[in-house]
């Protein structure tokens, strides 16, 4: 019992590669869910966020990384923006408790023509609210210059 009450007292707590993460508050579970494909140097990827816990997340933001850099002009969606060579964040916004926030379109052109890249997910501002099923918001997605769909 006194491990559980000095785990209720904690504020921030170190996980993983030393990640700063939230266990006191709303509870919310952002994941990312849809499909993309690679062809000819060009990446098509959809999603759609979607958070599975009890609490509303006020705004959230989620940052995809590429294996590969992209080339300088991008044409991104409302609320997307370059943040890297190889990254690009979007602000998905508000997702009530349990609920499904808008689908994200994007096509991106790499500065090559590989023969895979890997595409990696991972949210990077959930509201202030804790996530404590981490795993789910975090996808690596390994795509074959074939135009297949891979879904996530």
């Amino acid at each position: 019992m006194r491990v559980l009450a000095v785990w209720g007292a904690v504020v921030v707590a170190l996980v993983g590669g030393g990640t700063a993460v939230a266990v006191g508050g709303p509870e919310a579970d952002l994941a990312y869910h849809g499909a993309a494909s690679l062809s000819g140097g060009l990446v098509d990827v959809r999603f759609t966020p979607r958070n599975h816990g009890f609490a509303a997340v006020p705004d959230a933001t989620v940052r995809l990384q590429w294996s590969e850099p992209l080339v300088d002009e991008q044409t991104l969606p409302q609320g997307c923006a370059r943040s890297a060579e190889r990254v690009v964040s979007c602000r998905v916004g508000v997702l009530a408790a349990d609920g499904v926030g808008e689908r994200v379109d994007m096509r991106v052109r790499l500065r090559g023509v590989p023969s895979e890249v890997l595409l990696e997910f991972d949210t990077v501002w959930n509201g202030g609210t804790v996530d404590r099923n981490g795993a789910n918001d975090r996808q690596r997605v390994l795509l074959l210059d074939s135009g297949d769909e891979y879904y996530f």
